[in-house]
């Protein structure tokens, strides 16, 4: 198995500016698709339900074809992981721009929409693979720094993004959009990365089937179900920001300081990880990480001012922040080198799952009952996911065997 403590080439370019940049890219399109898509679709007519409805589409195409692209990556005879993220951003930057000219009509509004979300969620695990791919094979970087900036690339678009619906109205947010995924398109181009030749493998089909995947890396596959109820926690919280904000007494102003803050207190933890990872196990951090789900969606329901909600996003520093890059190294730590790139698609997916049931959950209990008492759910599914990843993840970090 894996260590999560990969040691560079000394003699080879350090890549983390470049990686960074990658990571930037990807955060600052998180932060104007799904962070804003809220504020968007609502101004363009759709109801929380409705909302709640493309989100969930496109979570589950996405998690359709997350492990079918990924298991196509790890294939030897496949396009390089930079080539297929290129690929993406040209669809994304087609997809925008189809929004600029689709306004006055409802249906392909949420057709454009759903689709950027849909192949914005494709690009994460592509993107932490690359990094991960890159480090298994010896290139100096740093994933945490890396990460961490793309952290203050979404506070920094949040904030900007905020002011600029606020005053300009939601036609900026697609405008938005195309300026990312063309700087996206150009840190790919500036990052070095070559396609590591693996041999053919006989039995490849077998090896990329989803139910050799889930019986060889059995207890994996419980902490992915731990996964997917801390994100629909996530979820519920954060594609409906707009509406607890407004609970709360803020608007959409207040909603972009408040992603800023969120995002800015992330990044001590990412830019400190490889140290933190030096101190305890891998499996420690992530097992800390649910904790905080818990604390953040319990502070989330009980605050009731501005000020109060502020103070609750601290919880992000040791909740979203460490598992986003600690849930990197741990799949790593246990995959094998021909499921390396799978097993960051299987992370990730859970995500995208918790994205699914968080939409279809969250839109329709708002609609029916309120804020409170989709926040009350939140709760729930944040207390579930932390006790299964707590009972669940082996703590050997890759000295397990993988069916562990």
């Amino acid at each position: 198995m894996r260590s999560t403590h990969m040691r560079p080439n000394p003699a080879t370019k350090n890549l983390t500016i470049n990686y960074a940049l990658v990571h930037c890219f990807l955060w600052m399109g998180y932060a104007s698709i799904i962070g804003f898509a809220s504020v968007y679709l609502l101004e363009r007519g759709f109801s929380n339900t409705q909302i709640g409805v493309i989100s969930a589409i496109a979570g589950t195409v996405s998690a359709i074809m997350q492990p079918l692209l990924a298991s196509a990556a790890d294939s030897p005879s496949s396009p390089s992981l930079k080539v297929i993220l290129i690929y993406l951003n040209i669809l994304l930057l087609f997809l925008a721009s189809m929004l600029l000219f689709s306004r006055g009509s409802v249906l392909l509004t949420g057709l454009f929409y759903g689709s950027c979300i849909t192949f914005l969620m494709l690009l994460t695990p592509l993107v932490n693979s690359l990094g991960i791919e890159s480090l298994n094979h010896g290139r100096a970087l740093n994933f945490g720094v890396s990460r961490g900036l793309g952290s203050a690339a979404y506070a920094a678009a949040a904030y900007l993004l905020g002011r600029v619906v606020n005053r300009m109205g939601t036609r900026a947010v697609p405008v938005f959009m195309l300026f990312i995924f063309t700087g996206f398109i150009l840190a790919l181009l500036f990052f070095p990365f070559q396609k590591i030749k693996k041999d053919a493998d006989s039995s490849a089909q077998q090896h990329n089937s989803p139910f050799y995947f889930f019986s060889h890396y059995k207890r994996f596959t419980v902490v992915l179900a731990g996964c997917i109820f801390l994100y629909i926690c996530h979820v519920m919280i954060n594609s409906f920001l707009f509406q607890i904000v407004e609970s709360k007494g803020g608007g959409s102003a207040e909603m972009g300081v408040a992603m800023a803050l969120c995002a800015s207190l992330e990044l001590p933890t990412m830019f400190l990880f490889s140290y933190m990872l030096k101190k305890l196990r891998c499996s420690f951090w992530f097992k800390l990480s649910g904790i905080f789900f818990l604390l953040k969606a319990l502070g989330t329901l009980l605050v009731t001012t501005m000020g109060s909600f502020y103070f609750v996003q601290l919880f992000q520093m040791f909740g979203w922040a460490l598992i986003s890059v600690a849930s990197v190294y741990y799949a790593n730590s246990l995959m094998e080198e021909r499921d390396v790139i799978k097993g960051q698609a299987y992370m990730t997916m859970t995500y995208t799952i918790g994205s699914v049931l968080g939409a279809l959950i969250g839109g329709p209990l708002i609609d029916l009952a309120g804020v409170n008492t989709m926040l009350v759910c939140a709760v729930v599914f944040g207390f579930l996911g932390m006790i299964i990843i707590l009972l669940a993840a082996p703590g050997s970090d890759g000295h397990s065997r993988p069916a562990d």
